[in-house]
């Protein structure tokens, strides 16, 4: 088998079907579009969500929800977490560039510190937040607790 003799499989390729090309090909006169109206003549363009003038979908339902602007989004990170990542790198402070090159949040990320697991190490740890428990456990262990 080489180049010169593929082909696709027998049936898979169809002839696209001519129209507009005179009455003798008997798809000429209307070409398949029918008679008058919009739906017939070129440009014609459906809008999206049009139902043939049924009440759309998107209008039948009711509006819910809030979207609340003044959210700020944190990523989680649990102390179990830092206890890990201290461990595995042997470092005793732990900042925001340190969970990046750890591959545990992106540059931009807030981040902030949950109580999840076990803590043994004394570490400073810097981060946008922190939950109460979370510093307090690390504070249990004579770490510090940096707010950026």
């Amino acid at each position: 088998m080489d180049l010169s003799n593929l082909r696709p499989a027998k049936g898979s390729v169809k002839k696209n079907k001519r129209l507009g090309r005179g009455q003798g090909s008997g798809k000429g006169g209307t070409s398949t579009r029918g008679h008058k109206g919009a739906k017939q003549r070129s440009g014609y363009k459906r809008k999206i969500g049009f139902e043939g003038g049924q009440m759309p979908l998107q209008r039948r339902l009711p509006k819910y929800g809030f979207n609340n602007i003044n959210r700020v989004e944190y990523k989680a990170i649990n102390v179990s977490t830092l206890q890990s990542l201290a461990e595995k790198l042997n470092v005793d402070k732990i900042d925001i560039q340190t969970l990046v090159a750890a591959g545990l949040v992106s540059k931009n990320a807030k981040v902030k510190i949950l109580a999840k697991g076990e803590l043994s190490k004394k570490i400073e740890v810097h981060a946008h937040a922190f939950s109460q428990k979370a510093a307090d456990t690390i504070k249990a262990n004579q770490g510090t607790v940096v707010k950026i």
